[in-house]
């Protein structure tokens, strides 16, 4: 029988009444009396190393997270993660970069409903991961609804229905129905994991919209080593309020901007418009193609933890890691 390590970190799975809303509550031994069946399947150990609503987990708990597995790694055949569904696909990210190329499962899971509602979700997502944790690949996924989904692929697309996580310009890694697991794919692995233990959390997020005022680019430079740039469409940057003369000061005085898209799904290209092709030809920035933003956020945060200079980090950022970008490859 398989021996399971589950690792509690709080979210709406495990939240309970009160006055000021649902707040996390239950630990992982609760959770789990609430689903005799996984006792069936698997030999489960706990740890509850938080119990955080996911909206005030930080990069600090993504290190401690990974910290967990690789402190008990060799004791357990795979690995359970309860989480808050707001952040978990931000979670799965960094995670994909701090354990690289894992052999075994690092399943992440919740729910949209806490697991004593008559309506939970909880019960059958649990039940669902540790499943793949028993039977599925390695490497970081999120498990969720019946669908495997890969860490560095996951966007929550839905607030409240059960199908809250989509795959991002990636499939489904495998489908969960009835207790029976239907793999698709599989991401490598080596015969043992890669560990990290540094993030750099001076990272920003801008999200463009029609009419930004260079002042807030100017602040958002000033503030951040690193900034990761929601554009429009297949990305560029306006011409207007001299936001290029912004964003080459920050470049020059060593900043790492990764452009990216608002748009979900197909990712950047920035050769197909002037707007992205000055960007492309005139300055030395990163361009995330067809990450999502999450996983842009957390590999830069990972890079940076490793090294500053612009050659070394494009050199990581572009490299793939657990399938998180793959058109930069065939360009």
């Amino acid at each position: 029988m398989k021996r399971i390590l589950m690792i509690g970190t709080g979210g709406t799975i495990a939240s309970d009444i009160t006055p000021e809303g649902l707040v996390p509550e239950l630990n992982t031994e609760q959770l789990l009396a609430a689903v005799p069946r996984i006792g069936e399947m698997c030999r489960v150990d706990c740890i509850q190393l938080y119990a955080l609503d996911s909206t005030n987990l930080r990069p600090e708990h993504w290190l401690g997270i990974a910290r967990a597995v690789r402190a008990h790694y060799a004791d357990y055949d795979g690995f359970v993660i309860s989480h808050g569904t707001d952040t978990m696909a931000y979670t799965a990210a960094a995670l994909s970069y701090l354990i690289q190329d894992c052999p075994k499962p690092i399943v992440l899971t919740g729910a949209q409903k806490p697991i004593w509602f008559d309506s939970t979700d909880s019960k059958r997502n649990l039940t669902d991961a540790f499943l793949y944790a028993c039977r599925g690949g390695g490497g970081v996924q999120i498990v969720f609804n019946g669908k495997v989904i890969l860490g560095t692929r996951a966007r929550k697309t839905y607030s409240k229905s059960f199908q809250a996580f989509s795959s991002v310009n990636y499939p489904d890694l495998a489908v969960i129905q009835d207790e029976h697991l239907l793999q698709y794919l599989t991401c490598s692995a080596g015969a043992a994991p890669v560990f990290y233990d540094a993030l750099e959390t001076n990272v920003g997020l801008l999200k463009l919209i029609p009419g930004t005022d260079r002042a807030l680019l100017d602040f958002m430079l000033d503030r951040y080593a690193g900034l990761v740039i929601e554009s429009f469409g297949v990305g560029g940057l306006p011409e207007y309020n001299d936001l290029y003369e912004s964003l080459r000061s920050g470049v020059e005085r060593g900043r790492l901007i990764v452009m990216t898209t608002q748009v979900p799904n197909e990712g950047s290209d920035l050769t197909v418009y002037h707007v992205g092709v000055r960007l492309k030809s005139t300055l030395r920035l990163l361009e995330a193609y067809d990450m999502t933003t999450e996983a842009a956020v957390c590999k830069l945060m990972w890079l940076m933890g490793q090294t500053r200079d612009f050659r070394a980090a494009e050199q990581l950022f572009y490299r793939p890691v657990a399938q998180d970008i793959l058109y930069a490859t065939e360009t």
